[in-house]
């Protein structure tokens, strides 16, 4: 099963094909995706995306993680979080959002296995 294109991106708002709900922030893998509920685990902009943010679509089996830090970047990944993603053999690309979403969905297009976690604010 392939990864799902993602339609749409304005400022809070995505839209992922095959859905019919709209998210804030989403995960997107193989097969399926979701609304990305910062609560879950505690994150915020700083110090960012953590481990646990990942894990559910690590567990996918992905080849490659993009996330997207915001449209203005706000949103940071520490150095911590990179490793723990490069430890399970998971290539990772971490943009803008707008040039996140364009990333993902062209490897998308190509077959690759892809996930992804996107911020559509700040």
């Amino acid at each position: 099963m392939g990864s799902p294109e993602i339609c749409s991106l304005s400022w809070g708002h995505m839209k992922v094909k095959g859905c019919s709900s709209s998210y804030k922030d989403c995960k997107v893998w193989p097969g399926g995706s979701r609304a990305w509920d910062w609560r879950e685990t505690g994150t915020d902009h700083n110090p960012g995306v953590q481990p646990a943010d990942l894990e559910e679509v690590l567990k996918k089996g992905v080849e490659l993680l993009v996330i997207g830090r915001g449209m203005s970047e706000a949103l940071q990944v520490p150095s911590s979080t990179l490793d723990f993603v490069t430890q399970k053999g998971v290539d990772i690309r971490v943009l803008q959002t707008e040039k996140a979403v364009a990333e993902y969905n062209k490897l998308a297009r190509q077959g690759t296995k892809v996930g992804g976690v996107f911020h559509s604010t700040c």
